[in-house]
């Protein structure tokens, strides 16, 4: 943490390719969480929270869909530093694996989300 600043301006300057990856996981992370954020409904009694291949939709309370607002801050703050420490100790090509496989698990976040959501 007390070489952000410094970590940001070398990979600006040597890597720009993964500081647009880490601006997009950011942005696409910040998409989930104002999405998970909106489609909470405190007022319903049951929601869909689960989906198995054995038991099909399961119910739940709204509380549970919290973990999608808390999933979207891990993936989109922490991620992102932690993208910058893996630039620091093992270089640009597995930060951008890193990065781009984190996006992808926004990705599937909000497919998931959208699917519970259209099945209220």
């Amino acid at each position: 943490m007390k070489n952000f600043k410094k970590d940001i301006i070398k990979i600006y300057q040597t890597e720009r390719g993964i500081l647009i990856l880490m601006i997009f996981n950011f942005i696409f992370a910040l998409g989930l969480f104002i999405f998970s954020i909106i489609t909470l409904n405190p007022s319903a009694a049951v929601v869909k929270i689960s989906y198995g291949d054995i038991g099909g939709y399961q119910d739940g309370s709204w509380a549970n869909l919290i973990a999608f607002p808390i999933l979207a801050i891990i993936l989109g703050v922490l991620h992102d530093l932690l993208a910058l420490r893996i630039f620091h100790k093992r270089g640009g090509g597995m930060t951008k694996f890193f990065l781009l496989t984190t996006t992808a698990l926004i990705g599937g976040a909000i497919l998931v989300l959208i699917r519970l959501l259209g099945e209220v």
